[in-house]
């Protein structure tokens, strides 16, 4: 048979790429005469005839006089805004909310802590896609603003930059460095009889100087260094002191980038890609940081659509090795490591090593690789950060552990030197409060394995962070002798052998609900295990005995979190989709 003749092929036109609308936004609102009324009232906040045509810049600042942590953030947000309107753009600055994990840690109001991430979220995208604005930088300064900023800049995938408000400086006691975790590990010091009431009160009056977050590498400051790492802010963005001028220069430059962006058209779903959030763990495993950053990250992956998964840190934990010796497991504070470079040298060796994705674009509108390109090493002096030769710990110090106690998993901090396995008979409490207690008053013994539950997402709810019961275990000098298991979290300052976010929590019927007194547990941190002695038959058994508590609170925002928030593993978000 003859072959049918082909068709001719047909002329292709490439399309050339149209110039990014750079007021997209803004344009809807203060353009034409039908929105006089609207421009009306932006004269009144001091806008002008020319800055109708200029693209809006909402600067979102977490400026409160609530915190140290974000006390100066009103002028660094001026800053910014002088930085996006000298680039050309309308700057507009507003506020959204923070709290104190610091001022509220070991009371019912540290119910709101992690509630506040969504409501900073809830916040900045409310304001942002209210008002028409074309990008955004946004400021944090404490544990939640940072990834309550990036899910709200995520949902609304505009241009954006964020910005982190700066570390504290050290207070000082005996000639020894202090911070905010020095106090409460002194309260445990003086339970001991350690330390007279002289000398805590000494210490507290002492431990912080001034404004920034706090100083070890704890929430805020691995939470910022991760940031950084995944391409959200511009380099050096982490490791700089809260007042100084390099954090002003930040600001500034960072108004200017959200303009850079807007003309480039790259978007938080550009830069906030898996590979980018795979950099971000990596530098979290090498720092040595917080637990809480594995709840953050899943769930700024879960609001840019990433699926990021808790098996994810255990993949990339297998390879990557602890470098930084920083508080609260190590020596060093965040002021220490600026000295040295702060965190792009570090991140110059493992993209060396092939341990980062080089090719992630950032918000400089430059791949990864090419802003690392002419970073210099670290002081050949410096004792702060390991080489990749001589790490301290091999592979990751944030393991997640599964078993017949966390079926869904939970996170555990083992530096190492607190040991990788533990074996103890559970004393099982029902709130940080009872624990707390027994921790101070001598009941708490060598051996006991330390259960906190009902303090998860939804039964807390809020699931709040346990540095109280923590710091007075290290500051009774047991530190090596007990374990802490909770479906609450941790702070970024706590350390020991804790284990946290275990899942599925008690108030959902999880197993760690069903323990007793008594229990023999075993956590494994060479195995990712963490399991309870008891059969499978009894586990049963008490399950179907077991009853769901009342809600602790029927009206106002703790109860409409609890009924909408999703399990720990999952990121602890509210806004799952279908």
């Amino acid at each position: 048979m003859p072959q049918k003749k082909a068709a001719p092929a047909k002329k292709t036109t490439v399309k050339k790429q149209s110039k990014p609308n750079i007021r997209e936004f803004s344009s809807p609102v203060v353009d034409g005469i039908e929105r006089a009324p609207s421009r009306a009232m932006l004269r009144a906040v001091g806008f002008e005839d020319a800055d109708f045509k200029k693209p809006q810049i909402g600067i979102a600042s977490t400026w409160s006089m609530v915190t140290p942590c974000n006390m100066h953030i009103n002028k660094l947000a001026d800053e910014a805004a002088a930085g996006a309107d000298a680039a050309k753009g309308k700057a507009v600055i507003f506020n959204t909310i923070t709290i104190s994990d610091g001022i509220s840690m070991g009371t019912e109001g540290m119910k709101y802590s992690l509630v506040s991430r969504e409501v900073i979220a809830d916040s900045i995208e409310t304001v942002a896609a209210c008002e028409g604005f074309d990008a955004l930088v946004a400021i944090g300064g404490c544990d939640k603003n940072m990834p309550g900023c990036m899910i709200g800049l995520a949902r609304l995938n505009r241009p954006s930059v964020f910005v982190y408000g700066g570390t504290i400086m050290p207070g000082c006691h005996k000639e020894s460095k202090t911070d905010v975790v020095s106090v409460f590990e002194a309260v445990g010091a003086h339970a001991q009889k350690k330390i007279s009431k002289k000398e805590l009160i000494e210490i507290e009056k002492t431990a912080i100087p001034g404004a920034g977050s706090c100083g070890g590498m704890y929430t805020a400051n691995t939470m910022a260094s991760a940031i950084e790492a995944m391409g959200m802010s511009l380099p050096g963005s982490s490791a700089q002191a809260a007042i100084s001028a390099d954090k002003s220069k930040d600001c500034q430059d960072a108004g200017k980038a959200a303009i850079n962006l807007l003309k480039k058209n790259i978007r938080p779903k550009d830069i906030m890609t898996k590979k980018a959030f795979e950099n971000a763990i990596t530098m979290i495993i090498a720092l040595g940081g917080s637990t809480n950053a594995v709840l953050h990250m899943l769930a700024m992956a879960s609001s840019i659509g990433v699926n990021l998964k808790l098996d994810d840190f255990t993949r990339i934990g297998k390879k990557v090795p602890v470098l930084a010796d920083l508080r609260p497991s190590g020596k060093a504070m965040m002021s220490e490591l600026i000295e040295i470079g702060g965190i792009q040298p570090l991140m110059k060796m493992l993209l060396d090593a092939g341990m980062l994705h080089g090719d992630c674009i950032t918000v400089t509108g430059k791949t990864l690789a090419q802003n690392l390109a002419k970073v210099k090493p670290y002081p050949k002096s410096q004792d702060i950060v390991h080489a990749l030769s001589n790490p301290i710990k091999k592979d990751s110090h944030l393991v997640i552990l599964k078993g017949n106690l966390a079926p869904e998993g939970s996170v555990a901090k083992i530096s190492g030197k607190e040991g990788l396995k533990f074996t103890g008979k559970a004393r099982v409490f029902t709130s940080e409060e009872q624990a707390l207690k027994k921790i101070l008053d001598g009941t708490v013994k060598k051996g006991d394995v330390i259960v906190v539950r009902y303090e998860g997402p939804k039964g807390g709810p809020g699931m709040r962070e346990m540095l109280s019961p923590t710091s007075a275990i290290m500051g009774k000098g047991l530190g090596k002798d007990v374990a802490f298991l909770t479906d609450g979290r941790f702070s970024g300052g706590s350390h020991g052998f804790v284990v946290g976010h275990v899942t599925p929590e008690a108030a959902v019927g999880g197993p760690i609900g069903l323990l007793k007194n008594g229990d023999e547990i075993t956590i494994d941190a060479e195995k990712r295990e963490i399991n309870v002695k008891i059969s499978s038959t009894e586990m049963e058994k008490r399950r179907k005995a077991w009853k769901a508590p009342r809600p602790k609170y029927k009206r106002g925002l703790l109860a409409k979190y609890a009924r909408t928030v999703s399990s720990a593993s999952l990121g602890a978000v509210t806004d799952l989709p279908d």
